[in-house]
């Protein structure tokens, strides 16, 4: 009988046998030996061995005394048990295929048949040794893709058995003890993994088994090292102005690195608060337009390459400030002569270009009539405008050349009233400060590089 035939019975014949060998009865210790019984004669090709499977086929046996055959059996790598023991029972003289597949790869394994009849054994066949074939292969070549943005990348060349039915991945890294298996991919041609959601610039190990359609794992495959790619270096000097009005200027190192993509600039008003993205730039400067005087506020820079990795940014982080108020005049005196006001201050603030004087008539019980007196060169002030018997407040603002316009000074109350007149001080009250139009400052010739604010980009564009 040919080889392909034998091997189509081989699974058949295992079920007969599993149905058999717990009904027949196991060789006698003590038996009679017939020499007249055939002995069991193995076919020209009637070894099969693979990893796990042992199979015999023996030439038919006609005589109709023959009732059963058993089989012994000896494991050579079993070092305590050096004889040969009764292993099953084949109960139909008709049978001429046996398949053991309690055996392991790689290992030597000898066996021998006897036929037995009602009342005696036949003459033990010759010993029939036999080599398990060795564990399968892995793939005989693997290769890693080095750099991935938190992931690796291994490749394989198809494995040359067409019993492979699936792929085994396991990884590992220098820390840990046990490779673990992270994959298993299903068909014989597939021949790339990608393993995703890893750490940065960090060192991971692959191997590849694979498993046969009847369960056979094979050895690893060789060990393939992946270093995955390393966040872009972060800037170290960033700057920030803090005399500009109502504005605050960030600036930056250049980054140097190859696969620069660009810049995210992030703001809190705590240095250990929550920082928001306020914008993705393409250049080392940023412009913070600011409606406030006096405003502080943190900034970090963080570097973004090609393949969307962020750059560490909390080890460095800049205070910036936008142009305070100028202080508001101090001192301030009014006299009555003349039918005149005569108001004098100090000048607290170097700043101060020039002042406003706000006065406030009341008139009668309700109304209150506001006058507005500006750019005052000098720190003294004469209201010729005046009745008797009224009452007048006056407030003074210090204006710096940016237009930004100071606290109100401390009021000053004169009360008319014919020739008397009294004169108090008010503490200074919160109040709207008058509307003010700043001195437009002249157009820098510098053009700035081209940015874009967070509100001109999708932050999620990467």
């Amino acid at each position: 009988m040919k080889l392909s035939t034998l091997s189509i019975l081989c699974a058949a014949s295992l079920l007969f046998l599993s149905g058999c060998v717990s009904l027949s009865p196991k060789p006698q210790e003590k038996a009679i030996v017939d020499s007249s019984l055939p002995v069991v004669t193995l076919t020209k090709h009637g070894i099969i061995r693979d990893m796990k499977t042992i199979a015999f086929e023996w030439k038919s046996i006609q005589d109709p005394r023959v009732k059963a055959i058993y089989v012994y059996k000896r494991d050579f790598s079993d070092k305590e048990n050096k004889q040969i023991h009764y292993f099953a029972t084949i109960n139909n003289r008709f049978q001429t295929h046996f398949v053991d597949t309690a055996v392991e790869p790689d290992r030597q394994y000898g066996y021998v048949f006897q036929v037995a009849s009602k009342d005696a054994e036949g003459a033990r066949s010759q010993i029939f040794v036999v080599n398990t074939l060795p564990v399968l292969q892995s793939v005989t070549w693997i290769h890693s893709i080095q750099g991935l943005p938190r992931m690796a990348k291994i490749i394989w060349r198809p494995h040359e058995s067409e019993r492979v039915e699936k792929y085994i991945i396991e990884r590992k890294t220098y820390g840990d003890e046990e490779w673990q298996k992270i994959a298993t991919l299903e068909g014989r041609l597939n021949a790339e993994y990608i393993d995703m959601d890893l750490k940065d610039d960090h060192v991971y190990l692959y191997r590849v088994l694979v498993e046969t359609y009847d369960g056979i794992i094979s050895t690893p495959s060789e060990i393939v090292k992946v270093v995955t790619k390393a966040l872009p270096k972060g800037v170290t000097q960033i700057d920030a102005t803090k005399n500009l009005p109502r504005k605050i200027d960030i600036t930056w190192e250049k980054s140097d690195a190859k696969d620069f993509a660009r810049y995210y600039l992030y703001r809190s008003d705590k240095i250990d608060g929550d920082y928001e993205l306020i914008a993705k730039l393409y250049n080392n400067r940023f412009e913070d337009k600011i409606d406030k005087d006096g405003k502080a506020y943190f900034y970090r820079v963080s570097v973004v390459d090609k393949d969307g990795l962020e750059s560490e940014n909390a080890k460095h982080t800049v205070m910036g400030m936008t142009l305070s108020k100028p202080l508001a005049p101090a001192a301030v005196e009014a006299m009555h002569f003349n039918d005149k006001v005569i108001l004098t201050w100090n000048k607290n603030d170097a700043r101060a270009i020039y002042y406003k004087v706000v006065r406030k008539q009341k008139d009668g019980w309700f109304k209150e009539n506001i006058k507005k007196y500006d750019h005052i060169d000098t720190n003294k002030f004469t209201d010729s405008d005046i009745k008797p018997d009224s009452t007048y407040t006056y407030t003074i603002y210090a204006v710096d050349v940016n237009g930004l316009v100071s606290k109100p000074s401390t009021e000053v109350k004169i009360i008319t009233d014919g020739s008397k007149v009294t004169q108090s001080k008010t503490q200074n009250k919160t109040k709207s400060e008058p509307k003010v139009a700043p001195k437009v400052a002249p157009k820098s010739t510098q053009t700035q590089e081209t940015i874009s604010p967070v509100q001109d980009l999708d932050l999620n564009e990467l």
